[in-house]
């Protein structure tokens, strides 16, 4: 085989998986038996019609398994359909055989490198039969090809299109927990560093002055569990090393900074209500970066907004971020990548994130960051 074959034959199945069965599988079947039924009644010049109309009615059920194993559904219909064409030497005439193509498609959506070859085969082997059972015009044989070329291609960019944006998702979120590990890396680092300068001081004056050192030990104790909060907190966060740009690390007073005005005049109001400063250092960066990301969706693609209000609340279940715009629902409606950064950030530290149109108009990013989250 040609290494393009090769690479082919070896492809794995679709990513991301399909889902088993959704609720248009059963509709699907329960109507095409009625119709392949409707068919042979108003059609009964079509020689063998109720046989082929049984035999249809009972390979429908193979659309039900189309997606978890595809070439072997396909198989079964075209195997069923050859052996009845070789036994009367006719060929199927009802539009209800059209449901064979989205067992190709199903295979060139889903299948594997394997499959995908296999149905092929199948499929032109069963373009061809038919002229060898009975005589096939030229332009039915070009017909026939063109609509299986064209459900093939179908299949094909559906599937190319899928795992792009898996690859995209996973790429986003990678990136995201880079960019918590980095705002963590900084916090961690700095209550470190708090605890050597004040390790090193009560050292210095343990001897003459104990009440200073005792002071000097507390304070450890308290960068300390800060630390160990911070520490708990990066735990399943993967981290790309040697990466030289780390920023500081923002906080709930960068959010407050979001109140301004861009270059197209959208004006942001940021209120922020309850005990801002007992928010630990990554769910402030987190909360501002939540913040930052929804606001600059705001400004994209809230079309004819006038403005963005930020709400950030902190009370004892944590931190409640409401980022509300009031443009246009239909152009702010499309999702993006930025909002799989964003659950994915939240999720880092126990929390959610929700968006989609407002009762009122417009549109509107909801997290919610619970205190249970804050040290797990």
């Amino acid at each position: 085989m040609t290494s393009p074959v090769r690479a082919l034959w070896d492809a794995p199945a679709a990513v991301p998986p399909p889902p088993r069965r959704v609720w248009r599988d059963w509709v699907l079947v329960g109507v095409l038996p009625p119709l392949i039924v409707v068919e042979a009644l108003a059609r009964p010049d079509v020689p063998w019609g109720w046989l082929w109309a049984g035999v249809l009615i009972a390979l429908v059920p193979t659309l039900l398994w189309r997606r978890t194993r595809p070439f072997t559904m396909i198989a079964i219909a075209f195997a069923s359909g050859w052996l009845v064409s070789l036994a009367t030497r006719t060929e199927p005439e009802f539009v209800g055989t059209a449901y064979f193509l989205v067992l190709l498609y199903a295979v060139m959506r889903w299948g594997s490198g394997r499959a995908m070859l296999g149905g092929g085969a199948l499929v032109l082997v069963g373009l061809i039969a038919p002229a060898l059972v009975a005589p096939t015009s030229f332009a039915d044989l070009v017909g026939g090809l063109a609509v299986v070329v064209a459900t093939t291609t179908l299949g094909i960019a559906f599937r190319w299109r899928a795992g792009a944006r898996a690859r995209e998702l996973e790429r986003t979120r990678l990136l995201e927990r880079e960019r918590l590990a980095r705002d963590l890396h900084d916090t961690v680092a700095h209550h470190v560093s708090a605890i050597a300068i004040q390790a090193q001081a009560g050292t210095a004056v343990a001897a003459a002055d104990p009440d200073a050192a005792a002071s000097a030990l507390r304070v450890i104790e308290g960068e300390a569990t800060r630390t160990l909060d911070e520490l708990r907190a990066i735990v399943r966060v993967l981290r790309v090393e040697d990466d030289p740009e780390l920023a500081p690390t923002p906080g709930i007073a960068d959010v407050r900074r979001l109140a301004s005005t861009d270059a197209a005049g959208l004006p942001v109001d940021v209120r922020v209500e309850g005990d801002a400063d007992g928010v630990p250092p990554a769910v402030a960066a987190a909360a501002f970066r939540i913040a930052q990301e929804a606001v600059t969706n705001a400004r994209r693609h809230a079309h004819g907004a006038t403005g963005v209000d930020v709400r950030l609340r902190v009370d004892d279940g944590g931190v409640r971020l409401d980022v509300r715009d009031d443009g246009a629902t239909a152009a702010s409606a499309s999702p993006g990548f930025g909002l799989a950064g964003m659950r994915e950030r939240a999720a880092l530290l126990g929390g959610t994130v929700d968006a989609g149109p407002a009762a009122g108009g417009g549109w509107t990013v909801t997290a919610v960051l619970p205190r249970s989250g804050w040290r797990t």
